[in-house]
């Protein structure tokens, strides 16, 4: 069989393709189990620490919290949570302190905390600072000291009920709170 030059790259543009086909996704070994796909992602940020992969994005469980414990502008029991930096170097930062600024949806009847969504209504969720101080959302917390190497940011939050007149009424909730952090 005689080919011409279209031909031969016609011919050449196959095998080319088919190499490149099995070299990208190659046949599982005799024997495997199958096959699939690991993806990394993240991003580079123009900051003195990097924010863990865990606390960056987190859920905090609050739990099964009775409506009686609302009741009155009750409060339920607060719940840890954190924000932790690594591999800090805050040797250009003046006072070598961060802050923290929560935000939000905020509650008509509870406007410095965070709304609640889903079923339940009359109350709102408290976010707390490291000394159980109710940090208000769109505001900074108090400066924190960090150093270099790696520090921990605590705060905590807990449910609190609207006022002393308003109904609880159960159900399931989320509230998203989104963080911003400024060092000094």
């Amino acid at each position: 069989m005689k080919l011409n030059n279209r031909s031969a790259a016609v011919v050449l543009g196959f095998v080319l393709a088919s190499s490149a086909a099995s070299a990208a996704d190659p046949a599982p070994a005799p024997g495997s189990q199958g096959q699939g796909t690991v993806t990394f992602k993240g991003s580079v940020i123009d900051s003195p620490c990097s924010i863990t992969s865990e606390t960056a994005n987190q859920t905090v469980d609050m739990g099964q919290i009775s409506n009686s414990a609302l009741k009155k502008a009750g409060k339920s029991t607060p719940r840890p949570f954190s924000i932790k930096l690594e591999n800090c170097d805050v040797s250009s930062l003046t006072n070598k302190t961060v802050t923290a600024t929560f935000t939000g949806t905020a509650s008509k009847a509870q406007p410095t905390n965070l709304a609640l969504v889903g079923q339940v209504s009359g109350a709102a969720l408290v976010i707390t600072n490291g000394d159980g101080a109710s940090v208000s959302l769109g505001s900074p917390t108090q400066p924190t000291s960090v150093h270099n190497g790696n520090n921990t940011l605590s705060y905590a939050a807990y449910l609190q009920g609207d006022s002393e007149k308003v109904a609880i009424v159960p159900g399931d909730f989320s509230s998203v709170a989104n963080f911003t952090l400024a060092y000094q």
